[in-house]
């Protein structure tokens, strides 16, 4: 099919199935592997030039229900202008021992963008880190798929 024919969703399917971003990093306090939003921004970028498509994130400070929350954005957009979004939500800790509070919105962000990333093309974390890791307690939590987003009253 001639590339100015492809629409804005085949090109991204070509993009989601080609990426490959592997757990790269490594938490030794917990001791397991994650990947990060770099990782997946560095794996994602040949794949958007070969497709020529653009990947734009941003971030909003929301307030919901008296807590600060990070929504991050990640749309990608083809040359016609033809784009998808996806949001993803992430709440700023109070306090956070050894930050100080612009480390702190960072953190919330990159999560956050991470999340959003994950969405937009189809990276399943259901083994990840966050949804295996014991954080000292003795059952693992499990992950439980969701048919959607999260409402705004489930986030408060």
């Amino acid at each position: 099919m001639n590339e100015d024919t492809t629409t804005l969703v085949e090109r991204l399917q070509r993009v989601q199935s080609k990426l490959v971003a592997p757990k790269g990093q490594v938490n030794k306090f917990g001791n397991y592997k994650y990947r990060s939003a770099e990782d997946i921004l560095e794996a994602l970028k040949p794949l958007l030039n070969q497709e020529k498509l653009a990947l734009i994130i941003n971030d909003e400070i929301v307030e919901i229900g008296g807590r600060v929350y990070v929504k991050a954005s990640a749309a990608v957009v083809d040359f016609v202008g033809a784009q998808l979004s996806v949001s993803a939500y992430a709440r700023e800790a109070e306090d956070k021992k050894g930050m100080d509070v612009s480390q702190i919105s960072g953190s919330a962000s990159s999560y956050a963008r991470k999340y959003a990333l994950n969405g937009l093309f189809c990276i399943d974390d259901t083994k990840d880190a966050d949804a295996t890791n014991t954080h000292g307690k003795s059952k693992p939590v499990t992950a439980q798929p969701r048919s959607s987003a999260p409402s705004l009253d489930e986030l408060i």
